[in-house]
């Protein structure tokens, strides 16, 4: 008894820390006074102000570009490594595997600042015209996408049948119908899983874009931080909010559709 009440009050006092900010901002979103101290009233300003901001309405669609072009690209890429590493032998994929980790052990910092050096370096010593900007940012983050989306993956291919496919091509399938009407629906789940943690991570990052990026190019990540110097705007507040709800709607929906399919 003491111990089941013990693990219900470790848990909940995880979830307040973890959820705590994320309803005070909540709150702040519906507050009339620009004070985060004082309550002034329930109020839709900041929306209304928000969709009336064309500086934060323009970073939060390069974002979304960036996030979703970097999302696709890491998927294509990351599921073809997947499949050529897995028909590998033990060794060499091994390795490959603790290559394909680096990226996500390394300190952001690091991956950014190694990124731009490389974008300086192929500007200085092959002559290219690459300018830091959108290209760079978009180059990046597939770069740092694409571990995600193999380790999501792996282990999905690992759980196929080989004989499945194999008995395919006896049938006289051809490699490619094989591989859309046998393999990919078993890694699916993988890969929309790759896809979703690439997309949050492309959103979510602010280390590597700030190193990657160039002038008159803003993410919403760099937007906040440059709001930061000066006071953030209650603006931003009502964003938030709304790119929490957004997701909160996406994961309800994945997990109904998780549901319904293994009740089936």
């Amino acid at each position: 008894m003491v111990r089941k009440i013990s693990r219900r009050a470790y848990l909940m006092i995880m979830l307040i820390f973890l959820y705590a900010p994320i309803v005070t901002l909540i709150v702040l979103s519906f507050n009339a006074s620009k004070s985060r101290a004082k309550w002034g009233g329930f109020t839709l300003k900041w929306y209304k102000e928000l969709f009336s901001n064309q500086d934060i309405l323009s970073a939060l669609y390069t974002t979304l570009i960036i996030a979703f072009v970097s999302a696709l690209v890491a998927v294509i890429l990351g599921t073809m490594a997947s499949i050529a590493m897995n028909s590998m032998k033990k060794k060499p994929r091994a390795l490959l595997m603790a290559v394909t980790n680096i990226p996500m052990l390394n300190a952001d910092i690091v991956t950014g600042i190694s990124l731009m050096l490389l974008f300086i370096a192929m500007n200085l010593f092959f002559h290219t015209r690459i300018r830091l900007g959108f290209g760079t940012v978009l180059l990046a983050h597939i770069t740092f996408n694409i571990p995600y989306v193999i380790l999501s993956v792996m282990p999905k291919l690992r759980q196929i049948n080989k004989n499945t496919y194999e008995a395919a091509l006896d049938l006289g399938a051809s490699p490619i119908y094989a591989f859309y009407k046998v393999i990919l629906p078993e890694i699916f789940p993988g890969i929309l899983s790759g896809f979703l943690l690439a997309f949050t991570m492309s959103l979510d990052d602010f280390t590597i874009t700030y190193f990657t990026t160039g002038p008159g190019i803003d993410t919403l990540s760099t937007k906040i931080y440059t709001e930061v110097r000066k006071g953030i705007k209650p603006e931003i507040y009502a964003l938030s909010t709304l790119m929490f709800v957004a997701v909160l709607i996406l994961l309800i929906i994945i997990n109904r559709k998780s549901d319904v399919k293994e009740k089936a």
